[in-house]
């Protein structure tokens, strides 16, 4: 450990993004990507944008992309705040939502950043355990907590809960904030932003990184009461106002206007879930239900880091983690139909 360090990072461990190999080429189905590009108006927007203007700052509030967002989920600008990706959204409301002295309540399995950032900005957190069916505990999630985070989909198990469930939370827990992570809500899931006028603790937050092919872009967006705009508004602007460039607003902007591209590819994500979800169960697998652009999966005879390796071997990521709960599962990105096409063959081979 580094003496220079700060008391406060020493015991942290960081979150562990998916690999991006560098020295030769995979099959990438590890890290959620869309396989499909970017809207084709994204990327005009962005080549017109790369101009003479990028030696000025940025708009602080992302007026325009703000807007457009505001205007396809009927809310008003003033319920919708812009960010760095999502990642750095979910930041800034554990700052600005959870006090030190309340439990952060989340399900065991879930995103891990959610760990990461109660460590890092010192908060005290509650895992608690999944229903046997990895389902989420929703009981357990309900009052004496300072808070309470729920992805849906949740990640890696791509189970989704509906808005009953959703409006059970906040009407269990009102004077704490609900965060419902939606990042892979738009492969099947129901928003929970329609409940966003009835319930002032309610924050959604949203990304371009999956259903919108934008992931390198880095835009998130957080939808709630204006009051809670207000505060993610005053974390950002204590730490660095300018979070989205010029080029990455003009391009998430384009790419939610372009409502016909998004729907083709969400579409081709999920027909081609399908596919995969009967692959595997004929080849023997457990797939759990999901309705996000990946599956979640194990295998009776094979354990999740002998699949791991094995597919890697053959030029095929894929996720694993080494928790007790789910080291014999993987998480498996939907890739093109040529891609799951090419994991089928590779699993006949090795299984």
């Amino acid at each position: 450990m580094n003496p220079y360090w700060s008391r406060r990072i020493r015991d942290i461990v960081p979150y562990t993004p998916g690999e991006q190999p560098k020295d030769r080429q995979f099959i990438k189905l590890n890290t959620n990507e869309c396989p499909y590009p970017p809207s084709p108006a994204a990327l005009a927007a962005i080549k017109q944008a790369a101009g003479d203007s990028l030696r000025l700052y940025p708009d602080p509030e992302c007026a325009d992309l703000r807007s457009a967002i505001a205007e396809r989920e009927r809310l008003s600008p003033d319920q919708v705040f812009c960010g760095n990706g999502s990642d750095e959204i979910l930041a800034f409301a554990f700052q600005a939502f959870f006090d030190p002295e309340r439990e952060v309540v989340f399900p065991r399995i879930t995103y891990s950043f959610y760990p990461v950032y109660t460590d890092f900005f010192g908060l005290k957190r509650r895992e608690v355990p999944m229903n046997p069916d990895f389902s989420d505990p929703v009981d357990l999630l309900c009052g004496n907590n300072g808070g309470v985070v729920l992805a849906n989909p949740n990640a890696p198990t791509g189970i989704a809960v509906g808005l009953d469930t959703v409006e059970k939370l906040l009407q269990a827990n009102p004077d704490v904030v609900v965060i419902v992570d939606e990042a892979y809500i738009d492969f099947g899931a129901d928003s929970a932003v329609e409940l966003i006028g009835r319930y002032p603790n309610l924050l959604v937050i949203q990304t371009t990184s999956k259903s919108r092919a934008l992931a390198g872009l880095r835009v998130g967006w957080a939808m709630g009461n204006p009051g809670l705009i207000d505060g993610l508004r005053c974390v950002r602007d204590s730490i660095n106002s300018y979070t989205v460039d010029r080029l990455a607003q003009v391009g998430a902007a384009a790419a939610i206007r372009d409502e016909g591209y998004f729907q083709s590819i969400r579409r081709r994500v999920m027909d081609t879930r399908a596919w995969t979800e009967r692959a595997l169960k004929e080849k023997g697998f457990t797939v759990l239900p999901s309705q996000a652009n990946f599956v979640f999966a194990r295998h009776p005879a094979r354990g999740g880091r002998e699949l791991l390796d094995g597919l890697r071997a053959r030029g095929i990521l894929v996720r694993w983690w080494p928790i007790p709960e789910i080291e014999h599962w993987l998480r498996i990105s939907i890739g093109t139909d040529e891609d799951m096409a090419a994991l089928a063959a590779a699993l006949d081979k090795f299984i």
